[in-house]
């Protein structure tokens, strides 16, 4: 269990995370989700260890991270939004520096790390140069990196970037998969129909503060509201995006 008590982060007078709270569980697929520069990537950057909170503790099984960071480290998989890899290694051998990395027995990291690519239709081109590889391409080998040692919590921001339709298909699968292996998974995603199929719980943040924790049919329950987009649309308090299109398209086709 990934407990988040208090955890504020500040950049001078910026409060950008403020005070939240919130526990993700074993088998539990949570999604994080707000607008842009609600907090999201900064409360994942702290998670994962970029960032160092101005406030408020991370504990992992009852322990606070920063007892034992290379500890926790070895437990999580993380899939960050933007794929920057070492674009002179081939696939095969991204994962193999992974591996090591990561403190896996040689041989083992070679027979599971050709398997994943194997499974993520990587196989054909795992002798490639990361350079020659397309976007979903290379979120494809974040994604076995972050799978390669098993780890118990996986936070994936935006992981399904990229992917074409089938590899989208196998990722919503992938997690629920890894879900009924006991696995806690984040995932932070701005795609809201994706979301509402595959999370179990959903928290919404807004302004750096959380605004909702509850299960999609807990909040379609209290807000009578039919989808999670519009339950969005209320939380954050957006304009009326069909007006706002409208206005847009009116003002480019004025003389």
């Amino acid at each position: 269990m990934l407990e988040i008590c208090g955890l504020t982060k500040r950049f001078r007078s910026l409060t950008v995370v403020d005070n939240v709270s919130f526990v993700l569980r074993p088998g539990e697929i949570t999604g994080y989700l707000g607008p842009n520069g609600s907090g999201k990537s900064t409360t994942v950057k702290m998670l994962v260890g970029l960032l160092h909170p101005s406030a408020g503790r991370i504990l992992f099984r009852g322990r606070d991270i920063r007892e034992d960071p290379a500890g926790f480290k070895r437990c999580l998989g993380y899939v960050p939004e933007e794929p920057n890899l070492y674009s002179y290694l081939t696939g095969l051998e991204y994962l193999q520096l992974a591996g090591r990395l990561r403190g896996l027995e040689e041989g083992g990291i070679n027979r599971k790390a050709n398997e994943l690519l194997e499974l993520l239709s990587l196989g054909e081109a795992r002798w490639v140069p990361i350079s020659a590889y397309s976007k979903g391409m290379k979120q494809r080998v974040l994604i076995a990196a972050a799978l390669l040692h098993d780890p118990d919590v996986l936070i994936f921001d935006e992981a399904q970037s990229g992917l074409d339709i089938a590899n989208g298909l196998l990722f919503r699968h992938l997690l629920q998969a890894l879900a009924a292996r006991g696995k806690t998974i984040l995932y932070i995603s701005h795609v809201l129909e994706l979301v509402e199929k595959v999370c179990s719980r959903v928290i919404v943040i807004y302004k750096g503060r959380i605004v909702a924790d509850d299960s999609v049919e807990g909040m379609r329950g209290l807000m009578n509201l039919p989808s999670l987009e519009e339950i969005f649309t209320q939380l954050v308090q957006q304009v009326d995006m069909a007006g706002r299109a409208g206005a847009i398209s009116a003002l480019i086709g004025a003389p």
